[in-house]
């Protein structure tokens, strides 16, 4: 599985890459994480990094499959993508009615998003990337401790997610990124890391055992009930799995120019 996991991704990396995306650059910095660094609560330190503005829409994936048809959902290995991978979709390679081009792509694995960001260059953001950018509002690096700001998040996650998804865009946060909120789930690279899972891939790794479970049982600001829910999402999924409201964003090391 590795050796095919590695030459999935390299033909993606290799490939002529995407059209251009914008990406936003972050400073970083030291951050205190719901997820602590250590059993000791210590903050966790983000590298300065890009990350995209929006998420990767669904003419962006169709772009991609039709530039790497062996990701296609007829052409998918299993053990890269459950059934459901672009469901959505009328056919292979036709978005349909039920797909836009301007929504978010969803019915994506975590392989296949990991290999369409390799396609431009870049990653799935970390947990702690992830985290930091979506701590911010339009004014404020952190508005983590508004009340209001917290409420907002979490009223859309008690709505129903039989709805039609709306297109990318709206309002930016401070760093210029869109749709951290209120729009879809998204993946992170270590998704399966945020706590100890049976189908941990460095499960036999007593540190990452160690750090992990005291994530876990150390989860800073409980009241962040939007924030536990995402985490819980997250560490339930394999990476094979995909879901309607699941989609992703891609990221790139070093705050850079916007590209």
């Amino acid at each position: 599985m590795k050796s095919l996991l590695c030459l999935a991704f390299a033909a993606a990396a290799f490939a002529a890459p995407a059209d251009a995306a914008e990406y936003a650059g972050l400073p970083g910095g030291v951050f205190a994480s719901v997820l602590p660094a250590d059993a000791n609560n210590a903050d966790v330190k983000v590298a300065p990094f890009r990350l995209r503005r929006e998420p990767v829409t669904n003419a962006e994936f169709l772009v991609f499959v039709k530039a790497h048809p062996e990701w296609r959902r007829d052409r998918i290995a299993s053990v890269f993508a459950e059934p459901r991978y672009l469901a959505q979709w009328t056919a292979v390679d036709v978005l349909g009615t039920e797909a836009k081009p301007d929504q978010p792509v969803t019915q994506v694995s975590w392989f296949a998003a990991q290999a369409f960001c390799a396609s431009e260059g870049a990653r799935l953001p970390s947990w702690s990337e992830w985290e930091f950018a979506a701590a911010a509002d339009a004014t404020r690096a952190d508005a983590r401790s508004d009340p209001a700001w917290r409420a907002a998040i979490l009223n859309w996650y008690a709505q129903p997610s039989t709805q039609p998804l709306a297109h990318v865009g709206g309002a930016a946060n401070v760093y210029g990124v869109r749709n951290l909120h209120g729009l879809i789930w998204e993946w992170v690279d270590d998704f399966n890391a945020l706590l100890v899972a049976s189908d941990s891939r460095d499960q036999n790794d007593p540190d990452r055992l160690r750090f992990c479970g005291a994530g876990a049982l150390n989860l800073r600001d409980r009241d962040n009930y939007a924030v536990l829910m995402r985490i819980a999402l997250l560490s339930s999924l394999k990476a094979a799995n995909t879901t309607a409201n699941l989609g992703f964003r891609c990221a790139k090391d070093g705050a850079g120019d916007g590209r």
